[in-house]
C-alpha cells in the first residue's frame, strides 16, 4: 500500500512538473492581463464542476481575501456558489446553462473568464465560455490532455498533459496558486512577502 501511494506521488511530480515546463510563460502573460483588468476595475470569474467546481471557489477565495500576502481584496466569483440560481436556471432551462445565464448577467467586456473542465467536454462550461467569448471578455480552459471542444473557445488553454483526473486536478490547483501568485507579485510588488 506505500508503494501505491508513492508511485501515485511520483507520477503526480512527474505530470506536474510537465505541466509546469508546458504553461509557465502563457501564466505569466495571462497573470500580466488579468492584473491589467483588475487595475481598470475588471473582475476574475471562475466556474466547473464537481472538483472543478472546487478549484474555482479556491481561486476566487485566494483573491478576494488573501493568497500569500495581505493585500486590498481583488474583485473575483466563483460561479459555483449560488445555490438558488444554480438551482433556478438548473430547473428552468437545463443544467447546460447554468454557468452562461449567471456570465451574461456578471461579465463585462475585459473581465477574465475561467472555465475549468478536466476532460474539455462539459457542456455547461463549454456554454459558459461562448457566452464570456461574445461578451468580449478574456476566455481561460483549464483540461486535461487534448483539451477537448474547449479549445476553440478560449484564448489560453492550460492542458494538464495527462488524461489521468487525479493528477489533472493537482496540476489544476497548482496552477490557481501559481495564477494568484503572479497577479500580487505584480500589483502588489512592494508588500512584504
Amino acid at each position: 500500500m506505500q508503494e501505491r501511494i508513492h508511485s501515485a506521488f511520483r507520477e503526480g511530480a512527474r505530470v506536474l512538473e510537465a505541466f509546469a515546463v508546458s504553461c509557465s510563460a502563457d501564466l505569466v502573460r495571462l497573470a500580466e492581463a488579468t492584473a491589467e483588468s483588475l487595475r481598470r476595475g475588471g473582475k476574475v470569474l471562475a466556474f466547473g464542476n464537481g472538483g472543478s467546481a472546487a478549484d474555482a471557489q479556491h481561486m476566487a477565495a485566494e483573491l478576494v481575501n488573501r493568497f500569500r500576502i495581505d493585500r486590498p481584496p481583488l474583485a473575483a466569483l466563483a460561479l459555483t456558489t449560488d445555490t438558488s440560481a444554480l438551482t433556478a436556471i438548473g430547473n428552468d432551462f437545463g443544467f447546460e446553462q447554468v454557468f452562461e445565464k449567471q456570465v451574461r448577467a456578471l461579465a463585462r467586456p475585459g473581465d477574465v473568464v475561467v472555465g475549468i473542465t478536466t476532460s474539455g467536454t462539459s457542456p455547461n462550461v463549454l456554454r459558459g465560455l461562448a457566452a464570456a467569448r461574445d461578451l468580449g471578455c478574456t476566455c481561460v480552459g483549464l483540461t486535461g490532455e487534448g483539451g477537448g471542444a474547449l479549445a476553440g473557445l478560449c484564448d489560453v488553454v492550460f492542458a494538464v498533459p495527462t488524461a489521468e483526473t487525479p493528477r489533472i486536478q493537482e496540476c489544476h490547483i497548482a496552477w490557481v496558486h501559481g495564477f494568484c501568485d503572479l497577479i500580487d507579485a505584480i500589483l502588489f510588488p512592494d508588500v512584504e512577502r
